[in-house]
């Protein structure tokens, strides 16, 4: 996603209950802020230009619809309000419990006043114990005419880390909670300390080699792991692979998927397929013409095909599908269904049922419709052979990921792949349709106005609903982590600051006007932090833009890197000197939301924000801006004596001058985009744009010249090879102290 440059005010403390966040000073606030406050909806904001925006209140009204507040009158606002009070003392439990490991922590219980109260846990391991109630008085409270005591009891604080159950009893009524023990930090990051790592940032669609089916693929990402590795690299960042469309037309865009617990079978590739070697010569020959009528947009340098890509390959994945598996294989197959459970059941449902039944169409939207319902059940059954084909090429995705992981580290890796966790999803995915219960509809996921996107951004993302998905006991949000980072050595969170809140969009509101919704950052982070721990992988948070500067502090302290792009780093006006970056962040020269470098050093962004409209003031106005930031950089370059041309130097000098500055940071990992190693000049994404305004997306891997650059070339282009030298041997050097 962009760059924002907006920031909200958040609480340093951990949320309480919603009733609980309203301050002394929020009693002068009107009922419906009181409200919006209540339930962790901002009401302003500090927006672009330092300049504070207020919400308005119809906005208001929308997003606390949205999260099933019901707020148009001044009746609903004063019932909402008190019922927001009284919300955990209608509950026995709170719906999830998150603990630090090693901190003391207290559950409350509610019980009808008087009665006696027992908690127990239960184990992730199944060990059962009683936790032990605490002396501590609180007044009963009048819940709807009866007296709700509260018991307050002590979780141990040698809980193991893990995903463990709360059982509270009294008399006939009982209860169950989620309690999850998180790291108080995430330490696989800490070997960066000792010694810095650099890698690549690749959008493997755009990777392509003489053995692409026209779209990069996961062979080709372990050959890519595998010629940086040799080199030096530590990792090799990708974009999002999560699921598309499961016939064509596919969403170009991988950061507006439809399901980010699985992936695209776009990526697989074929012929690495262990039944394909034992396809019938007649159906062989007919999978090699698919690949011969296809392999031709591998010489395309203009725009990638998605499309006829995946039309291609899915026919011929149909007949490797019907190749019986070996007794061994299959039992792999069974152990992966087995393990990804009643999701990858429920993914692959509405795969089969997508087939043929478009995302507009109201089956979709109808409760009778909905997973779980009689008619969806009944799909399941008409639809066997299809879930069936859909769940292997699950399988098979997740076999090639291991294969390119296995290859990463092989060439001596010390991360391998590192994936990228988009926000969200798009509102007619499968995650809308099976995780309907935890997401929250007529609202979509974005940003205010910023520098960079003058008119705000709708992403079409339905929000994690903030309440519903802490009583799934963040089961969703885990098992997406879980499969993400199953073979994987890293990820990075796209926005990882919307763990903390996200701006929401209300239907039929330009994405100006919204407001920013706060969800428990401590509980999310942990899941996070907790999922990473068991997979040993590092996470990288793209924490871009202004905010308060403890949100930055706390994501240190919990272990996850932070983000520094070159261009965003400044010291009032000038360019941030390299010894002054974060340490624990990874940093690089651009983002993919920017042009590769050497578009940026020739302003070709501002030429084409201005020819699409997305200027607020005048081209020569951003121009010269531009001009002097460039300036400013260029002469850091020159006063070290990185670039003794200065302006006057070659485009190639200039980018190897400032990846070489970079390598002066104390941050403990580097990135390298690909497109800056082998020149390519064009922008992936402009921010802001349809596909009918530019090419979002469908950009192939090109050089200076235009022409194409394959995977095949890399080992022997003289560009790619002398920036990841001058990295790997900048970034040995002995920094001075």
């Amino acid at each position: 996603m962009n760059t924002p440059d907006h920031q909200e005010t958040f609480p340093e403390a951990r949320p309480e209950a919603p009733a609980a966040q309203a301050s002394a000073a929020e009693a002068d606030l009107t009922p419906l802020h009181q409200l919006a406050a209540a339930h962790g909806v901002g009401t302003s904001f500090l927006g672009w230009g330092d300049i504070r925006q207020t919400v308005a209140d119809d906005t208001l009204v929308k997003v606390l619809a949205a999260l099933g507040v019901e707020a148009g009158t001044d009746e609903l606002i004063q019932a909402a309000l008190r019922d927001a009070e009284l919300a955990p003392w209608r509950r026995m439990l709170p719906p999830t419990v998150v603990v630090s490991e090693g901190e003391a922590a207290t559950v409350p219980v509610h019980v009808p006043h008087g009665s006696p109260a027992r908690l127990r846990i239960e184990r992730e391991d199944g060990e059962v114990s009683d936790a032990e109630q605490q002396d501590v008085w609180v007044p009963p409270a009048d819940v709807d005419g009866h007296l709700v005591g509260r018991a307050t009891f002590a979780v141990p604080a040698d809980l193991p880390l893990g995903y463990h159950t709360l059982i509270a009893e009294s008399g006939d009524h009982s209860a169950q909670a989620a309690l999850i023990v998180v790291p108080a930090r995430l330490e696989t990051a800490a070997p960066l300390h000792e010694r810095r790592g650099w890698g690549l940032a690749a959008q493997l669609y755009s990777v392509r080699s003489k053995r692409s089916w026209g779209i990069g693929d996961f062979a080709d990402l372990a050959d890519l792991a595998a010629i940086s590795g040799s080199r030096g690299a530590d990792y090799v960042l990708v974009n999002p692979l999560h699921a598309a469309e499961p016939v064509p037309p596919l969403q170009a865009s991988p950061y507006s998927p439809s399901s980010r617990r699985f992936f695209n079978p776009l990526y697989i590739r074929v012929e690495a397929i262990p039944e394909f070697a034992y396809l019938k010569p007649r159906k062989r020959a007919k999978v090699d013409q698919l690949l011969d009528s296809i392999s031709r947009l591998n010489g395309d340098a203009r725009r990638l095909d998605r499309n006829a890509s995946y039309a291609a390959k899915l026919e011929a994945l149909a007949q490797v599908f019907k190749v019986p598996l070996s007794p061994a294989r299959q039992a792999a197959l069974d152990a992966f269904r087995r393990e990804a459970g009643q999701g990858l059941a429920d993914f692959a449902l509405w795969s089969a049922i997508r087939e043929d039944t478009p995302a507009g169409d109201s089956f979709w939207r109808k409760p009778k419709s909905a997973i779980g319902s009689e008619r969806a059940e009944a799909r399941r059954t008409e639809l066997a052979d299809r879930i069936g084909f859909h769940t292997w090429l699950q399988w098979i995705c997740d076999e090639q990921l291991e294969g390119a992981q296995h290859a990463a580290k092989r060439s001596g890796m010390r991360l391998g792949v590192v994936h990228d966790l988009a926000v969200g999803v798009d509102h007619s995915s499968a995650d809308a349709w099976t995780l309907r219960n935890v997401l929250t509809p007529g609202v979509s996921v974005g940003a205010p106005p910023d520098m960079y996107n003058q008119q705000g951004q709708d992403w079409g993302q339905p929000p994690w609903h903030p309440e519903r998905l802490a009583d799934a006991g963040y089961r969703p949000f885990r098992d997406m982590l879980g499969t993400v980072l199953r073979h994987a050595g890293g990820i990075r969170v796209d926005h990882v600051l919307g763990l903390f809140r996200l701006w929401w969009v209300p239907a039929g509101n330009s994405p100006a006007d919204g407001a920013y919704v706060r969800y428990d950052h401590h509980a999310l982070i942990g899941v996070l932090a907790l999922e990473a721990h068991r997979a040993g992988a590092v996470v990288i948070g793209e924490d871009l833009g202004l905010f308060e500067p403890w949100v930055q502090d706390y994501l240190a302290s919990r272990g996850i890197l932070g983000t520094s792009i070159l261009w965003f780093e400044n010291d009032a006006d000038a360019p941030l000197p390299p010894e002054k970056y974060r340490v624990e962040a990874l940093a690089s020269v651009n983002t993919h939301d920017l042009p590769p470098t050497a578009g940026y050093l020739a302003g070709d962004h501002v030429a084409l924000r201005s020819q699409l409209g997305l200027l607020e003031r005048s081209e020569a106005d951003e121009r010269l801006d531009h001009n002097a930031t460039m300036a400013k950089m260029l002469d850091l370059l020159e006063d070290r004596g990185l670039l003794p041309g200065g302006a006057a130097a070659s485009e190639e000098a200039t980018i190897e001058a400032l990846h070489v500055l970079l390598a002066q940071a104390p941050s403990v990992l580097l990135g390298v985009a690909l497109v800056d190693a082998v020149g390519e000049r064009r922008v992936q994404n402009q921010p802001g744009t349809t596909e009918a305004l530019y090419p979002n997306w469908q950009i192939p891997l090109a050089g200076p010249d235009g022409k194409p650059v394959l995977l095949d070339d890399l080992p022997e282009n003289p560009r790619f090879n002398r920036l990841l030298a001058a990295v790997e041997s900048s970034l040995r050097k002995p920094r001075a102290t």
